[in-house]
């Protein structure tokens, strides 16, 4: 089941793939000037809910600048796949300075009050290299 904009598809992921590569949803800017946080983290991430991440999106291209908690400064790149999700990377600067990366795919899906949660798997590229999951969600701030 996807949510693609206001309507609810329970299809083949074939047919969902092109639905989605051939709606606008994709391809809106519907994480331009959006505030997010996490609502949860495993035990080896280091964003809390006192980190707050600011996005921005042209097309594709999905970037956010975030901080608070255990991270002092970060940053994310992300392209917009054409089945919805998010491929991203991310760096920062912790609380013990020091400088973390890594990987994250999240999948997106929209409330039912409008905002945007993502569902992200990620992996360290640093440090320990081990992977988690973490539920993000979008702020009205």
């Amino acid at each position: 089941m996807y949510d693609v904009g206001c309507m609810i598809y329970l299809l083949p992921v074939k047919t969902m793939t092109y639905i989605l590569y051939h709606t606008p949803y994709i391809f809106k800017n519907v994480y331009d000037n959006k505030t997010f946080r996490s609502v949860t983290n495993t035990s080896n991430g280091e964003v809390s809910n006192e980190t707050l991440f600011h996005y921005h999106q042209q097309d594709k291209v999905v970037w956010a600048e975030y901080a608070g908690g255990g991270i002092l400064k970060g940053f994310l790149i992300a392209v917009v796949l054409e089945s919805g999700l998010l491929d991203m990377r991310y760096e920062h600067v912790n609380t013990q300075g020091e400088l973390m990366t890594g990987r994250c795919s999240s999948t997106p899906e929209n409330l039912p009050d409008g905002r945007i949660r993502l569902y992200e798997q990620w992996q360290w590229t640093s440090g320990d290299e081990s992977s988690g999951s973490s539920i993000v969600e979008e702020v009205i701030l």
